[in-house]
């Protein structure tokens, strides 16, 4: 396969040219689609400007059309064949449509044509784990209103601290589910500008429709500066990553909470058994394993951001180094979509051993409600923190129940305020969903 920059000469050395093309045409098949949606844009937009004609976008549009139905079938496979997924597109192009295909480059570069995929990429990709994420939220808030009053002690530095509910527990990833949905959303408009048209960082003398290619494609407005837009290669992709990580670091906090509460010494949560496997030696074991992989998949995100960030040390302009972006920038957001995608059900399905949990709340941890008890009824706050610190043993005639309804402070356990995170997560799905 004839490589596009190619000048004639002899043939690139095959060991340097496999380095230089990496894992792109693996990488580049979650791109794809999004590549060709870029073509049919750029050739409509070169079509305005007189360097296409109609006769010419007709058959591009079919070649297109039928690339992409091929790639969707798994007839046409974006293999070793091919440097990178722009090099397959403008080969195809030129097998299936002729002579035209060899013109649908004017007007861009590599540079451009790569910024573009991962813009339209990384925007649908944010609405997706915005809406996967949503959908966790939901599924939190669904437990805390089935099992809002159910007893469970409150930890602070794995040590019993509170009398507390699975309400509150669990309300408590809802609205930080709420919280990193958000995120998620402010990130897709954020990326929300087109690049295309910038070329390879310089312009191009030809008057190019940028804002038509853009309209044409979703964009919001257009990304302006061509050095800017080479310079933003990396940013774009630390900035979705630092959503992701939010989404992933809850994920990540309730895989350790499942770990602690299904421990047998705690055994205050069964998880399902799709969600276990077996020992390959001990045949008393169900081991925790997705749990466990949901704990560590946090990492894979961290991991690609400083990957990406330790190729950013660069001067103006394009260069090669950013290559070394995109592979890590797709391979975390890939896998977050497939560790999200599981917690709803493993959230659904939990059982909760309720005589365990109310078992758990030792006297001590009634102190602080004694402790407020006494200010209300007018002593120093630190005068009766002392007081109660003497008097532990006397509060065993408490009950949970007592302590989590006496709780009335906004979002505590006795006002919970379900319907208000509710409220939050469907405004932003109808947002999402236009």
């Amino acid at each position: 396969m004839s490589l596009l920059w190619a000048k004639g000469g002899g043939a690139p050395d095959s060991a340097i040219q496999a380095f230089c093309a990496g894992e792109d045409v693996l990488v580049d098949r979650h791109l794809f689609t999004f590549d060709i949606d870029a073509t049919r844009a750029h050739a409509h937009g070169l079509s305005r400007i007189g360097v296409l004609t109609a006769d010419d976008v007709t058959s591009l549009d079919a070649a297109l059309d039928a690339l992409r139905a091929d790639f969707e079938s798994g007839a046409f496979v974006l293999d070793a064949r091919f440097e990178d997924g722009h090099s397959a597109i403008e080969a195809e192009l030129v097998r299936r449509a002729g002579e035209v295909g060899r013109r649908v480059h004017a007007g861009r570069s590599r540079n451009d044509q790569v910024q573009v995929a991962l813009r339209l990429y990384g925007r649908a990709r944010a609405k997706e784990l915005a809406m996967a994420t949503l959908d966790c939220a939901s599924a939190c808030l669904g437990r805390a209103r089935g099992d809002a009053d159910a007893p469970l002690v409150g930890y602070t530095h794995l040590q019993r601290a509170v009398p507390s509910t699975v309400g509150l527990w669990m309300a408590a990833f809802a609205e930080g589910f709420v919280e990193d949905a958000e995120h998620l959303a402010l990130t897709a408009r954020w990326l929300d500008r087109s690049p295309l048209g910038t070329a390879a960082g310089f312009g191009v003398n030809l008057p190019l429709d940028r804002q038509g290619v853009a309209d044409e494609l979703g964009f919001a407005a257009l990304q302006l500066n061509p050095m800017n837009v080479q310079s933003s290669r990396g940013k774009l992709e630390l900035g979705l990553l630092a959503a992701v990580r939010s989404s992933m670091l809850d994920v990540r906090r309730l895989a350790w909470d499942l770990s602690l509460f299904t421990m047998e010494e705690l055994a205050f949560v069964g998880l399902p058994d799709a969600f276990t496997t077996g020992s390959s030696i001990m045949p008393n074991k169900r081991n925790p394993d997705v749990v466990e992989l949901l704990r560590a998949s946090a990492a894979r995100v961290l991991g690609a951001e400083a990957e990406i960030a330790a190729c950013l040390s660069l001067p103006s302009g394009y260069h090669r180094d950013l290559q070394g972006t995109k592979e890590p920038f797709v391979r975390a957001v890939e896998h977050a979509r497939a560790a999200i995608a599981l917690v709803p059900r493993l959230v659904a399905e939990l059982t909760f051993d309720k005589e365990r949990m109310r078992a758990a709340i030792s006297p001590g941890t009634y102190a602080t409600d004694r402790a407020v008890e006494l200010v209300r009824d007018g002593a120093p706050f630190r005068d009766a923190y002392r007081q109660v610190a003497g008097e532990l043993a006397s509060l065993g005639a408490r009950t949970p129940e007592d302590s989590v309804r006496a709780r009335v402070s906004p979002g505590a356990c006795a006002d919970l305020r379900l319907d208000e995170i509710a409220v939050r997560a469907d405004r932003l799905r109808a947002e999402l969903s236009t």
